[in-house]
């Protein structure tokens, strides 16, 4: 699987004597002896509903841009890319279809060696009040989560792919789901995304829990609070980049699986600074020349 690393991305690195970290607050879930559960909600018909307890941890969160070790999907579970695109409004369901899906395919094709991409999904995501719910747009999640599971992973296979017998062929050999999060404008100076690298969580950390929608159950991850746990940002980040997100990989040899992310308020935002706008698409991705490990 070919690499994106934060160096290619041609990073606008911190000047010096910038401090290179922020110190977030995060919503853990505390676990329970009861599976929780997400309700979600229909677009503009209310807030998502959640079952089982929350604490806010106070954790560092570093800055890619002046990371020395590059990041890389397959270890870390993220990466930042540089990507023009050529949507003016994300907004037009029918143009983000036509023109940033295609867009996406390639970048996830050329980023990971993938033979064969889904795009199955995207969602807009609006900092602000009862505004954003009239318009049918989510806001920021701010509850640390992972968007698939070992059981949720292989079933996106089952509910995409539809010939029941190409999915099981294709379950026979590797897949991944990876996110492409980007802003809808910049630079983000509110609510940015945080991220876990990967190697620094443990089976332990996730928390199974159901996502309830109106026709389907699906299932995330909910996390634990682990102090070990090293959190990552992108400061200042404009619409001229893309961060991808590992949220599945069936390969169990090593490399990164679930990457764990969730919104949070960035002290350094200044006064006044716009509310933080974004898109992410969620694609389904099939390495044919790799047997399932």
């Amino acid at each position: 699987m070919s690499q994106i690393t934060a160096s290619q991305a041609e990073t606008r690195i911190p000047p010096p004597g910038v401090d290179a970290r922020v110190d977030g607050s995060f919503n853990y879930l505390v676990p329970g002896a009861v599976k929780p559960a997400i309700h979600i909600a229909p677009p503009g018909e209310g807030e998502t509903d959640r079952s089982g307890t929350f604490a806010a941890e106070t954790m560092p969160v570093a800055d890619m841009r002046a990371l020395a070790e590059e990041a890389t999907l397959d270890r870390q579970g993220f990466a930042l890319v540089p990507h023009d695109t050529a949507v003016k409004d994300f907004y037009d369901e029918d143009e983000v279809r036509a023109v940033y899906y295609p867009e996406i395919e390639r970048l996830i094709k050329e980023s990971t060696g993938a033979s064969k991409v889904i795009i199955f999904d995207h969602t807009i995501r609006v900092e602000g009040g009862d505004a954003v719910n009239d318009r049918g747009l989510r806001k920021p999640v701010r509850v640390v989560h992972n968007d698939y599971t070992e059981k949720s992973g292989p079933q996106r296979v089952r509910d995409l792919v539809e010939d029941p017998a190409e999915a099981e062929a294709r379950l026979q050999n590797r897949f991944a789901v990876v996110n492409i999060w980007r802003p809808i404008r910049g630079p983000v100076q509110t609510v940015p995304l945080g991220i876990i690298d990967a190697e620094s969580v443990v089976p332990d950390d996730l928390v199974a829990t159901d996502l309830v929608y109106t026709d389907r159950t699906g299932e995330i991850y909910q996390i634990a609070h682990n102090p070990k746990h090293r959190w990552h940002y992108i400061s200042q980040m404009e619409r001229d980049e893309a961060m991808l997100i590992k949220s599945y990989d069936s390969a169990t040899d090593g490399r990164a699986r679930f990457t764990p992310h969730s919104a949070f308020h960035d002290p350094t935002a200044p006064e006044g600074a716009a509310p933080r706008e974004s898109i992410e698409v969620r694609t389904l991705i099939f390495f044919d020349d790799e047997p399932r490990q």
